[in-house]
This record gives C-alpha cells, sequence and structure tokens, in this order.
C-alpha cells in the first residue's frame, strides 16, 4: 500500500488536522476535459463496467485538483437492476425507469442484490483503486427515499407527487420497499467496505422534499437500521442531501460520522442548530463561475466557520457542474490547504 493523506479521515473522527481536508462530489466527471473526450467513446454504463478505465476517472481529479479523497465514479442506481428493475441513464435526463413501481404487487416481485455476483465490477474497481491512491477512497449508494423516488416516479421529479402518494396512501407497501432498498443498501455498502473502500457516503438527495414529521415516521427507522448495520464495519459515515436544512436535527441522531451541508446552511448555522457531527460543505458550486477574488472570500468564511471546532471537511454544497474550470478547482484547492493550515498551525 502506498503512504496515505489521512486527513480526511481524521476529519471524519472529528480529530485534530493539520489542515482542512478537501474533496468535491462530482470532481471525477464532466467538469474534466479529459473525461468528456472518454464520454465521445464510452457511456457511463460503459466506463463504470471497466474497472481500469473507472480508476482512472476515479484516479484523476486526486492527480488533477490535489484533493484529500477520491470518490468512487459510479451511479447511485447501479445496484438497482439487481433487483430486477431495469434503468437507464439518459444523458441529460438522467435515471429513467419505463416499467415504475406503483403497487404492493410491484413491491413484492423486487428481487435483492448479491454483490459478488451482480456489481463485482464495482468491487474490482474498489480493489484497484486501493493499490493506487494515496489518499482515502470514498464510495456510496443511494437512500432508500431518494432510490424510491425514481423508482415510483419513472425518472427524475421536481415535486415528488407520486412517491408521496404512495407513501401516504399505501404504508404498507411503502414500508416493504423501504425494507427492501434499506437491505440493499446494507449488503452494497458491505460489499464496498469489504474491498476497500475507506469511508462511506449515502446520498438522500431529495428527501429534503419531505417535512420533519413525515421523514421521522416514513425514513428515519430505515436510515436508523442501515446506519447501525454499518457501524460494526469501522469506517467512517457520511450523510448529504439537498434543502434537508429541516432535518438536520433528525440526521444528528442518527449514528453516522459526517453530515454533509448544501450551500443553504453554514457550518455555524448547524452547529448553532445542535449538530454534533463533523460536517461536510458547502461552497455553492455556481460560485466558482465567479471572479477567484469572489471565490477566495467565500472559501474563507466557510472555512473559518468551519475550523471553529475539529471535525471539519471542505466541499461544495451540492455537485460540480461542467462549466467549472479545471484550473478553478486546482487554485481552491491550494488555497484551502495554504490558508488552513496557517491558521491552525
Amino acid at each position: 500500500m502506498l503512504m496515505m493523506n489521512e486527513e480526511f479521515l481524521k476529519a471524519c473522527r472529528k480529530e485534530e488536522n493539520s489542515f482542512v481536508p478537501v474533496w468535491y462530489m462530482r470532481q471525477a466527471g464532466r467538469s474534466q476535459p479529459e473525461y468528456r473526450k472518454l464520454k465521445e467513446k464510452y457511456s457511463l454504463f460503459d466506463i463504470t463496467h471497466r474497472p481500469e478505465l473507472c480508476a482512472q476517472v476515479t484516479k484523476l481529479p486526486v492527480d488533477q485538483h490535489g484533493v484529500d479523497a477520491a470518490i468512487l465514479y459510479k451511479d447511485i442506481m447501479s445496484p438497482v437492476p439487481a433487483l430486477g428493475v431495469n434503468v437507464e441513464i439518459k444523458t441529460g435526463i438522467g435515471p429513467v425507469i419505463d416499467a415504475p413501481i406503483r403497487t404492493m404487487e410491484d413491491v413484492e416481485k423486487l428481487g435483492t442484490i448479491e454483490p459478488q455476483k451482480d456489481v463485482p465490477y464495482v468491487l474490482e474497481t474498489i480493489q484497484l483503486l486501493r493499490q493506487q491512491l494515496e489518499v482515502p477512497l470514498i464510495t456510496f449508494a443511494g437512500a432508500p427515499f431518494t432510490i424510491a423516488s425514481y423508482m415510483i416516479e419513472g425518472g427524475p421529479s421536481r415535486d415528488y407527487h407520486h412517491t408521496k402518494a404512495f407513501m401516504y396512501s399505501d404504508p404498507e407497501a411503502w414500508f416493504l420497499l423501504m425494507d427492501k432498498l434499506g437491505d440493499m443498501s446494507i449488503a452494497y455498502a458491505k460489499a464496498q467496505i469489504a474491498s476497500g473502500a475507506q469511508a462511506f457516503q449515502i446520498f438522500d438527495s431529495w428527501v429534503g422534499a419531505l417535512n420533519a414529521e413525515d421523514f421521522r415516521h416514513y425514513i428515519k427507522p430505515v436510515m436508523n437500521r442501515i446506519f447501525s448495520e454499518l457501524r460494526t464495519e469501522g469506517v467512517p459515515l457520511i450523510l448529504y442531501g439537498t434543502g434537508a436544512r429541516h432535518l438536520l436535527q433528525d440526521w444528528n441522531d442518527l449514528p453516522i460520522d459526517v453530515i454533509g451541508l448544501d450551500w443553504r446552511t453554514s457550518p455555524r448555522e448547524a452547529r448553532e442548530m445542535g449538530v454534533t457531527k463533523a460536517l461536510q460543505g458547502n461552497l455553492d458550486p455556481s460560485i466558482l463561475l465567479a471572479p477567484w477574488k469572489v471565490i477566495e472570500e467565500k472559501a474563507k468564511q466557510i472555512l473559518d466557520e468551519g475550523m471553529e471546532e475539529p471535525g471539519f471537511i471542505f466541499n461544495v454544497g451540492k455537485g460540480i457542474f461542467p462549466q467549472v474550470q479545471v484550473e478553478t478547482l486546482q487554485r481552491l484547492t491550494a488555497f484551502i490547504h495554504d490558508y488552513s493550515s496557517e491558521k491552525l498551525g
């Protein structure tokens, strides 16, 4: 194994850092010219099913930007076909499912995942990366609510009407679906960790569409079960979602290590709300298109708040998008390291 930069893992554990570690959601992919060139030849499906190519895409931003963690390049829907659901990732749209789940019978038909058989390419990519990386490898899964929203809506949604209607009108089928997706998440995560993942993030991208009371009743039990099962695996556990400020206190109750903040909630605000977990976030990625002076000011503000307590990881509050320049991320990463090391020094 190569020498490891452990600043990210130390921050997850709320240990003292010599500088604030940084990585960027969607750092591997659309903002990189090399990736866009690959996509002229290969689809997302093609890349994720070729471990050497997928490892190359995952490692590229680590080498290019100088970040302190890698995140496995794949899609949150990668394990879903193992359940018997046909998913197509359409460019410019996202996951599309031709036969959405709408009844108890649809839920009962869902199968189970056997990661070594169903997603061996994911596990092989992780094993390859552990031989190549000098920073920790984060892997991930989609949370049951977010995965269910795609399965029920048939694709991305702005309002989640079908998902909420299913949840309210047939709670028995809903909780069975949560159980099945919870089982999938646990099996999938454990296989990734066994293959060498050093941290695990669950993306509950769309759970902010629910109010806090509905989250506690319909979602929190399965999230608690997932994280409780994964606690014994010995790696930091991270939870992230957008528009979830009103859920942060409930998230803080879960057996996790790190809460990912979107751009709407600053580190100081989260702590004032009673959040005691390590924090990750929260630069609005749109700012990365602004002049450098603006980027630096915003980054400095986030760093100053984040460093008020141990356990802070700099990130964007939502994924990097294609228009962001490689040079901007390189300069930002260097600034985060230099500014925080001087302050923490």
